[in-house]
């Protein structure tokens, strides 16, 4: 499968169709997406349909002195799920962040996905907490840039 950095638009769709999904278009609108230093990972089936994405953006990780990008809005459609397209967005979204000089890498991530962070290097730092509209989640950190 193919992956690109894009502009947002190109990933909007479905960030808002699996991460928002019932509510309003503005709710799948990150405040990061205006920003020049933001890149979005795209990863696009056969047809070129985009499957699975991600948004990166540099955001020190608190304690850390080392440059790091953050990630957030990374889902697969519903009908792929389980079948790479996340993971090789997150993978190209990675040596993206690597090759813009992180050296760590986070997000707060959902605890049901634990597996699938951990799989990719990731350790859940410090207590679970809750992010609204979504649920419990974690701070998931690498340093494992090269998965």
């Amino acid at each position: 499968m193919r992956t690109a950095v894009v502009p947002v638009e190109e990933i909007f769709a479905l960030r808002w169709e699996v991460l928002r999904t019932g509510m309003p278009r503005e709710a799948a609108v990150y405040p990061e997406d205006s920003r020049g230093d933001v890149f979005h990972i795209a990863a696009y089936d056969d047809a070129g349909t985009v499957q699975g994405c991600v948004t990166f953006f540099p955001d020190r990780l608190p304690g850390e002195a080392a440059p790091a990008y953050r990630f957030r809005g990374m889902g697969s459609a519903s009908h792929v799920r389980g079948t790479g397209y996340g993971a090789a967005a997150l993978r190209a979204g990675l040596r993206e962040a690597a090759s813009r000089g992180a050296q760590i890498v986070w997000c707060n991530g959902r605890t049901s996905a634990r597996g699938f962070y951990e799989h990719f290097g990731f350790t859940a730092t410090g207590s679970e907490f809750v992010l609204e509209p979504s649920g419990p989640h974690y701070v998931f950190v690498t340093k494992d840039l090269d998965r």
